[in-house]
């Protein structure tokens, strides 16, 4: 019989399932990572863990996501998430762009996206949820990233990625870690290390930027800059030093559980295309992971999950490329549906391995 979810916990993390399984109350942070249309199989998953797996939960639940990670907690921390992340779904399978869309095109098409399900009072239901603390990664450009000319931003870019290859310490020459948190409870990774981190209270005056910002690729989209109460520059999308956030979670015995796209833990957009770039053992030491199977995956139509590319390989067929990611929401249900019979069963603790 097909497994169609994979769990993969570090060290601490395996430990604690292999005593007690997986209960919710152990569960202390949310985490989610940059990837794009990639989110888009993980919908059942989100819709499970927050409206079964938390139900009835009191205690603070932080969330932190980097980019779409962002955009997904977002919707999940309104008053009503099940029906924001639906709004969400909706207008994300619906972009549509020219055949070579500027990078103003692509932001204002961003903005429709985050208009549909974070209007209205999305930033004030978001900041007074009774348990969902809400945290947002975005980096703040630096030196030659502060421009959004493409004369300028292109080598600069590249340059950062020749830096990059040789050291992932580097990029902070390049980018700054900026986390926009929620100051009703402190957030255990409020002091995480590495980079050089600014830390901004969210209000309702700066969500919605925070949220577009750790959103905006650069070079594919403009940077957002004024942003209330955080320091004056050009705020850009979270996964450039945090793809998969691999950082200091500030925790010990309680776990990270991290509904994700990957079995591999990329920590830096850089590092997507150097295998021998790992997340650090001791980030991912309480870290539970749950992740499609590669036999889902190759099931799917095409044999992959969402991407990018996606865009540009359905040029000219929007519709073909909204049935092909229809789908794969409509397969993802399955994950989902998996993921409580094996956390409620008890079967979790045959089915987790170690995080490598």
């Amino acid at each position: 019989m097909q497994q169609n979810i994979e769990v993969y916990a570090g060290v601490k993390a395996l430990e604690i399932i292999h005593d007690e399984g997986l209960r919710p109350e152990r569960v202390k942070i949310m985490a989610g990572a940059a990837g794009g249309p990639k989110w888009l199989v993980l919908g059942s998953l989100d819709r499970v863990i927050f409206g079964s797996f938390f139900a009835g939960r009191t205690a603070p639940l932080f969330l932190l996501g980097s980019s779409i990670g962002a955009w997904r907690f977002a919707a999940l921390a309104r008053t009503d998430g099940m029906m924001a992340l639906d709004l969400l779904e909706e207008a994300y399978l619906r972009q549509s762009y020219g055949p070579r869309p500027s990078p103003g095109e692509v932001t204002a098409e961003g903005w429709r996206v985050l208009d549909r399900y974070l209007g209205g009072r999305a930033a004030a239901e978001i900041l007074n949820h009774s348990f969902l603390r809400l945290n947002i990664m975005a980096d703040r450009s630096r030196l030659l990233t502060s421009s959004d000319s493409k004369v300028l931003l292109l080598p600069a870019l590249g340059l950062a990625a020749l830096c990059n290859a040789a050291g992932r310490s580097s990029m902070g020459y390049f980018f700054e870690r900026t986390l926009f948190f929620d100051s009703r409870d402190m957030p255990p990774f409020i002091d995480m290390h590495g980079f050089t981190l600014h830390r901004i209270p969210l209000t309702g005056e700066n969500l919605r930027d925070a949220v577009m910002a750790s959103g905006s690729i650069p070079l594919a989209m403009s940077g957002v800059s004024d942003i209330a109460g955080a320091p004056e520059g050009i705020y850009r999308d979270g996964g450039m030093l945090d793809y998969h956030l691999d950082i200091s979670y500030g925790i010990a015995e309680s776990l990270v559980l991290y509904p994700h796209f990957h079995h591999r833990i990329v920590p830096g957009w850089f590092d997507k295309t150097l295998p021998w770039r790992r997340a650090s053992e001791a980030n991912m030491a309480n870290v539970v992971m749950v992740c499609p199977s590669r036999e889902f995956i190759a099931s799917l139509p095409y044999g992959k999950i969402p991407d990018r590319k996606d865009f540009k390989l359905f040029r000219g067929r929007d519709g073909e490329r909204v049935r092909y990611w229809e789908k794969v929401v409509e397969m993802g249900r399955i994950l989902g549906e998996e993921f409580m019979e094996i956390a409620e069963s008890g079967k979790i603790k045959e089915r987790v391995r170690a995080l490598k």
